[in-house]
């Protein structure tokens, strides 16, 4: 069992940065593939970006590629979301998951793939 928490969200303007986080609780955080997951209204959730518990894999949506870098902590449960030159179309409520794997992975791009979810936190980017 695994509980996730975000934090970091807020409203910036486009061009400006956010970087979100969450802590998870639970033993075995290594074991577990990370991701970031957004929904904006009226469209369906999507990844944003993905690693593995060993940190040697990644995945970034097109959208995030050059933008955004994801990064974990094991010693610490934390994965983050460092998210630069945020565009209006960003705006999105964010969501850390949590897949079951191996250490390696593979890293899912579903979000049926995922166990667990935190709450969410809102990310606005005005022009």
């Amino acid at each position: 069992q695994v509980q996730l928490a975000e934090s970091g969200g807020g409203m910036v303007l486009a061009g400006g940065s956010l970087r979100l986080s969450c802590a998870a609780s639970g033993r075995t955080f290594s074991w577990y593939v990370m991701g970031w997951f957004r929904q904006a209204p009226g469209k369906e959730r999507e990844i944003v970006a993905a690693i593995t518990g060993n940190r040697l894999s990644s995945y970034y949506a097109d959208s995030a590629k050059g933008r955004f870098i994801i990064s974990r902590d094991n010693a610490k449960n934390t994965v983050a979301l460092q998210m630069d030159s945020l565009k209006p179309e960003d705006t999105a409520v964010y969501y850390c998951a949590a897949d079951f794997a191996q250490p390696a992975g593979p890293i899912k791009l579903s979000r049926n793939d995922y166990d667990y979810w935190g709450q969410g936190t809102q990310v606005t980017v005005s022009s």
